[in-house]
């Protein structure tokens, strides 16, 4: 297969790594197995009009992403319901859909396991037009990454604990929102610190939230009932520790498809998409889209090479 990768320089640990070494070992690994490729680098104020003409060149079959989060949903939403699919080199602080798709987090190792790998069809999620491949959140995620962001960091640690620290100042003056939610066969009201409407439900007993089932066919509506200080407290230790299904902070359905309406003032919140901060609409409509994004991963031992 001919493979084109496009590797933000500035996206998450790309920063700090010889980039141009990096890509002469992506060629060099896909070569030896049998692949054509084409690397391509590019900075992070380039990352959409790069992602997009690569999303459409018509010789190449996967579109190889290197960077963070937010580079990997850029890739995957514009790969959505097309016949090229997406590899992911993992390169940000999470890499959560990397995780659920079991691409190895070391980037060497993920370069040979894609290279000898095979292609699935996994679920992604839209949210008017808006595609992603792990959450949109409304409340204390947006808050704790609004202020991270006006944090200094240098490293992918410093992002953590930057992160951390967000989370402690989220926790002693959480949002509150007033929501209502229909889903196909119920409406439902609630008052909310945080909302998170997953693409398929997190896996239970894992340290960081994301799907072990990418192609499960369901959103997950994740609503955090969470008030006082110590069920806050509850609720991020629970958290740490993947115990979703036994969190009494959260309440947890599933559905095809589901229409948030904020009936709340919106000014002063904003949701996050992927990771990324966006405007707060008064009403937004959730799908998911079953096997539309086809992605690249490692081989199962038991299938042929």
């Amino acid at each position: 297969m001919h493979v084109l990768a496009v590797l933000n320089r500035n996206g998450g640990t790309l920063r700090t790594l010889d980039t141009d070494a990096l890509a002469e070992e992506i060629r060099n690994i896909f070569e030896t197995a049998g692949h054509s490729i084409e690397v391509r680098l590019c900075p992070g104020k380039d990352i959409v009009s790069m992602m997009e003409e690569a999303a459409s060149d018509e010789n190449a079959d996967v579109l190889l992403a290197g960077g963070g989060d937010g580079t990997i949903s850029l890739a995957a939403g514009l790969l959505a319901n097309s016949k090229k699919a997406l590899g992911i080199l993992p390169a940000g602080t999470m890499n959560l859909f990397a995780r659920s798709l079991g691409v190895p987090q070391e980037l060497h190792k993920a370069m040979q396991s894609l290279a000898h790998g095979s292609i699935q069809q996994v679920d992604i999620a839209e949210a008017d037009g808006t595609y992603y491949v792990h959450q949109m959140s409304i409340g204390m995620h947006p808050q704790l990454i609004r202020l991270r962001e006006r944090m200094e960091f240098r490293s992918r640690l410093g992002k953590i604990f930057a992160s951390a620290r967000a989370a402690f100042v989220t926790m002693i003056r959480p949002p509150k929102l007033e929501l209502e939610l229909e889903l196909p066969e119920t409406k439902m009201l609630a008052t909310t610190s945080n909302l998170a409407i997953t693409n398929n439900l997190y896996g239970e007993g894992q340290r960081l939230p994301f799907t072990d089932k990418p192609d499960g066919g369901q959103l997950g509506i994740y609503i955090t009932h969470a008030r006082t200080r110590a069920e806050m407290i509850l609720f991020f230790l629970n958290m740490g520790i993947g115990r979703w299904r036994k969190n009494e902070q959260v309440e947890i359905h599933q559905a095809s498809e589901v229409t948030v309406r904020v009936r709340s003032g919106t000014q002063r919140f904003k949701c996050a998409i992927d990771g990324e901060l966006r405007p707060l609409p008064k009403e937004t409509r959730i799908v998911l889209h079953p096997k539309a994004l086809r992605v690249l991963v490692p081989r199962q031992e038991s299938e042929p090479s």
